[in-house]
């Protein structure tokens, strides 16, 4: 049996993964964040142990211990950690951290895998297993963009490929070629929320992957959180990219954002 080893961040993300490996007779270890993973994650694994952000010596030894050669990461891990009085790093980690030229996810992201390397790991495609939920070209809803909203798509994905490009974040909130609010480290939820009490109603939200995204860390993923707080902010259009963002429960997306006449379009 295949074993793959899985850090689980939050979201629903960890959680469809480990359901699709199941599905294919893959075994899972699972190595979830403490403040970060659901509980709910526990029954759709093979074997489960809890992690601080920080300690990379105990998850190496943890996946070695059970045979990973390949690790998957999915989810994200709350910025907040990084910043948190009372973080504490292993050696390995430390080390790792004081390296860095920067603290953009990527540079992380990427240290980490490097890492993996180095123990005999090779950490893999995030979607490997997960193709068929991302976004096909097209209206996914039954209302499609006006042409207002069309307008504000297209420049808003300039923007967001231009913040992608230099790994500030993936979101930006757009109303009538007007950038109300850019994604950074607070995430997509938090950044529609913000960009909603600036704008008031009618925002088009736009989701890009980045002009070089690696597809083994910080893919670009929609949920049916994120329609529930566009629904919030009284946003009107959510543009993704097509082919290259991973939709959590499409029919629950599709389904809250025609209640809402909301138009979500992969481009």
């Amino acid at each position: 049996m295949q074993i793959l080893g899985l850090i689980a961040g939050n979201g629903q993300f960890p959680i469809l993964f480990a359901r699709a490996a199941r599905a294919q007779n893959i075994r899972v270890i699972a190595a979830a964040v403490q403040g970060d993973t659901s509980w709910l994650l526990r029954p759709c694994v093979n074997k489960l142990q809890w992690f601080r952000v920080g300690e990379l010596k105990k998850l190496f030894a943890y996946f070695k211990s059970e045979g990973v050669q390949q690790v998957i990461m999915a989810g994200q891990v709350n910025p907040n950690n990084l910043f948190a009085e009372k973080l504490q790093l292993d050696e390995e980690f430390e080390k790792l951290y004081h390296a860095l030229k920067d603290r953009k996810a990527d540079t992380i992201f990427s240290a980490i895998a490097e890492k993996l390397k180095e123990q005999g790991m090779e950490l893999l495609d995030s979607t490997i297993l997960l193709k068929d939920y991302l976004a096909p070209k097209g209206t996914l809803t039954r209302r499609g963009p006006t042409v207002s909203e069309l307008a504000d798509v297209e420049f808003g994905k300039t923007i967001a490929k231009l913040m992608g490009g230099i790994d500030v974040g993936q979101t930006v909130v757009v109303k009538e070629k007007a950038i109300v609010a850019i994604e950074a480290m607070e995430g997509t939820d938090r950044t529609i929320l913000r960009g909603g009490q600036i704008a008031q109603k009618g925002a088009v939200i736009i989701k890009m992957s980045k002009p070089k995204q690696d597809d083994r860390f910080d893919v670009p993923v929609i949920g049916p959180r994120t329609i529930e707080n566009m629904i919030k902010s009284k946003a009107g259009c959510l543009a993704i990219e097509a082919e290259k963002t991973l939709i959590i429960d499409r029919p629950a997306c599709i389904k809250l954002a025609d209640k809402a006449g909301i138009c979500i379009v992969a481009a």
